[in-house]
């Protein structure tokens, strides 16, 4: 049901790019009961004139190598649940691939489980 979304600087290598978006995952699986298999990520990759962030926004330091993450889902988590899931988020990409906290920024878009549309032209959450 997830759509993620990752924006990062250009230049990251396959196998950073894919520990973000197996960390993600693995992320979504475990605090928000995301089903194995439904998994639907984008990465873009952009040049520093294409990427404009504020580096100490809200008094976190941020660097060139922050990691923006957009996720439309369902509404259907609680508070407790999305706090759970941005600490795993942060968690495993400090592990794996070694991204500092400070640059994790996520955004969930919640929408209603009848704007979706798996194919077929079928809302097969409806």
């Amino acid at each position: 049901m997830p759509i993620v979304r990752i924006d990062v600087r250009r230049g990251k290598s396959p196998a950073y790019i894919a520990a973000l978006r197996n960390g993600i995952y693995t992320a979504m699986i475990e605090s928000f009961s995301v089903p194995k298999n439904d998994r639907f990520i984008l990465v873009h990759q952009h040049d520093a004139e294409e990427f404009d962030y504020h580096p100490n926004y809200l008094d976190i330091a941020r660097s060139d190598d922050l990691v923006i993450i957009q996720i439309a889902c369902n509404n259907t988590r609680t508070v407790p649940q999305k706090q759970a899931f941005y600490k795993a988020v942060v968690d495993k990409l400090a592990a794996d691939p070694g991204v500092r906290p400070e640059d994790v920024l996520i955004n969930l878009l919640e929408t209603a489980k009848e704007n979706w549309s798996f194919g077929n032209g079928i809302a097969q959450y409806v």
